[in-house]
């Protein structure tokens, strides 16, 4: 497995499990559940943990799609994303951490760092949309918001004006 293919494996991740996390830190105050908050807390460290092998795979895999032809500014503009989305996971990551010890120990201010959390967890879940976007733009020219559609139809004309009734054997 290359340095593109294993970025790929792993980037996906610290953009999903924001979302998860902040579903299931709702669960938790719809419920009342400090357990359900936990198991919250424990999939935004993890959102942090993600973070690290797809921030470490991220140069090898520039390397290899600017070999292939890749756009450098669509891959300055991840970059950059993902830089600021990584950071905002290490946070998410850290207020978590505290947000499991304020409701391991009871702490008053447990209710509070929840609700910063949840809220933060909305921000990163956002910043990851956005790096997930630009990601996608390098290999995806249809996402792009500069794709023209009509200059593309060419492949859609091979198939117009056959008869599909060549495999039927009267």
């Amino acid at each position: 497995m290359n340095d593109a293919q294993f970025h790929l494996v792993v980037n996906h991740l610290p953009i999903i499990t924001p979302i998860i996390g902040l579903v299931i830190m709702l669960g938790g105050f719809i419920s009342g559940s400090e357990a359900v908050k936990r198991a919250a807390y424990f999939i935004f460290v993890l959102t942090a943990l993600f973070a690290i092998p797809a921030m470490a795979s991220g140069e090898g895999a520039e390397e290899i799609v600017e070999h292939l032809g890749a756009d450098h500014h669509l891959i300055h503009e991840h970059e950059e994303k993902a830089e600021t989305l990584a950071m905002l996971c290490y946070i998410l990551g850290g207020l978590s951490l505290a947000g499991l010890w304020a409701s391991f120990k009871n702490k008053s201010f447990g209710k509070g760092i929840a609700i910063v959390v949840l809220l933060f967890s909305g921000v990163v879940g956002y910043f990851g949309y956005e790096t997930g976007h630009t990601g996608g733009e390098i290999s995806h020219p249809e996402i792009r918001a500069d794709f023209k559609a009509e200059e593309h139809e060419d492949h859609d004309h091979d198939h117009e004006g056959h008869d599909h009734d060549e495999h039927d054997h009267h």
